[in-house]
């Protein structure tokens, strides 16, 4: 605007610009590529679930404001959820708040726990909303640096423990842990668990891909720890274990304190979402184990697909122990920069992939590193790695 000085965004959000994701679908619509970018399924999830939601349509549930804290049918599954799969025991009425997804659960939690000048502390690379949260509540982001070792992203304890400080306000998890595919182990956990009581930290903890582990791999919540329950805020949502990712359905479930603290956050975000697909949600968390089951085995089968066919087409590959996310290292291909990599492999090869390095602060240590969906069809994979197979012939 003419005359104006001062930038019109928020200097806490100077950094942040178009999110990578944009950026990439748009060169994928663009370009007729298949967009193996953003992590979202390209199919719908159970049919009777998708039914459910379109039942409480008709029946008028949900189409006006539902309960700030969410429906109590949705709070009520959530905790028999919680207690069935991990023996944790919640209030529904106090210690479980519903949200607009992860990603207002995760927005809410640090602006409600963080004050201007603490230290997060907050696993490297992290999903992009991590950055901005931890900005707009004032916070300083701490990144620890998840490292390649034995064709997995590994944590390094001691750097954990060195990057705690007196201003350290919270511990921010992810696990199973997106881009990597990492699942933090229960003795990596328990070490975590015994450096937060040591140091009176909280913890805010993402677990939206509980259910999509792989192998021998075991999802342990850090609140089912000794003394963790009530320095924790857990984090889950429907989207990726459901298949419904544009319904936006996520919750945390903490202690009352906590729950309370991150509710008058979460108020003046949404205040309410999604009325009708709560009533929905809560009939799937209710669903039978076979279905998680037959969803990780089949995620499994693609994760192995995507993940020969990556090989094969020449990339380093680090295969996940979890998510749907397949991490590559670029540079048996001769590269080194994924950013450059990925703006031109929809050219070279019809295929959109993401660059990590938008997931680091420590952008050299992302450089070589690119990640892949699997989340999609498997006649869709296999065209992707039909079509990355061409990279070998350039």
């Amino acid at each position: 605007m003419a005359g104006m000085t001062r930038p019109l965004l928020n200097r806490r959000l100077a950094e942040f610009g178009t999110t990578i994701f944009a950026e990439m679908s748009a060169l994928a619509a663009r370009t007729g590529s298949i967009n193996l970018g953003q992590g979202f399924p390209d199919t719908d999830g159970p049919e009777e679930i998708r039914e459910a939601a379109v039942r409480a349509l008709r029946e008028g549930r949900g189409n006006q404001y539902p309960p700030g804290p969410g429906v109590p049918e949705l709070r009520t599954a959530i905790a028999e959820h919680q207690l069935r799969r991990y023996g944790l025991a919640y209030d529904p009425d106090a210690e479980v708040l519903v949200t607009a997804g992860a990603t207002e659960a995760i927005a809410a939690a640090l602006l409600a726990l963080v004050e201007p000048g603490d230290e997060v502390v907050a696993l490297e690379p992290y999903y992009d909303s991590y950055a901005a949260c931890i900005a707009m509540a004032g916070g300083t982001r701490v990144p620890v640096t998840l490292r390649p070792h034995a064709g997995a992203f590994a944590l390094d304890l001691d750097e954990l423990k060195a990057a705690v400080t007196e201003r350290t306000r919270l511990i921010l998890l992810n696990t199973p842990h997106n881009p990597t595919g990492t699942v933090l182990s229960r003795a990596e956990l328990t070490a975590i668990a015994e450096l937060a009581q040591e140091r009176d930290l909280l913890v805010v903890t993402d677990e939206v891909y509980e259910h999509l582990v792989f192998d021998d791999a075991e999802h342990v919540p850090i609140a089912s720890l000794p003394g963790m329950r009530e320095r924790t805020v857990t984090i889950g949502s429907a989207g990726k274990t459901y298949s419904f990712t544009g319904w936006k359905v996520g919750w945390i479930t903490a202690t009352p304190e906590l729950t309370s603290a991150v509710r008058s956050a979460k108020q003046f975000l949404t205040y309410v979402a999604s009325g009708p697909f709560q009533y929905a949600v809560a009939e799937a968390l209710r669903l039978p184990d076979a279905y998680t089951e037959g969803l990780r085995a089949e995620l499994q089968a693609k994760r192995d697909l995507l993940s020969e066919g990556l090989a094969a087409a020449g990339f380093g590959v680090h295969r996940p122990a979890g998510t749907y996310f397949v991490t590559t290292d670029i540079r048996p291909l001769g590269e080194t920069d994924g950013f450059a990599f990925c703006r031109a492999l929809p050219e070279r090869a019809g295929v959109v992939a993401i660059p990590n390095a938008v997931f680091y602060d420590h952008r050299e240590e992302g450089a070589p590193f690119v990640r892949f969906a699997f989340c999609k069809r498997v006649d869709v994979l296999q065209e992707a790695v039909d079509r990355l197979k061409r990279l070998g012939r350039v």
